[in-house]
């Protein structure tokens, strides 16, 4: 197994998690559509991004 993948199975997807979740709960309470939707994005890149790149890597 390579050394990257834990960084890319573990790491990054929580701290893109993370601030998704911060910038849905910020958007939704100040009312901001533009937070609220860069967090979606932000969280569904989080879900998809390990698939993506250990798929690539493996």
């Amino acid at each position: 197994m390579p050394v990257g993948t834990t960084i890319f199975s573990h790491i990054l997807p929580v701290i893109l998690g993370f601030f998704g979740i911060l910038l849905i709960i910020s958007g939704l309470l100040d009312e901001k559509k533009e937070l609220w939707v860069i967090g979606i994005i932000l969280f569904i890149c989080a879900c998809i991004f390990p698939f993506i790149i250990l798929s690539a890597i493996l």
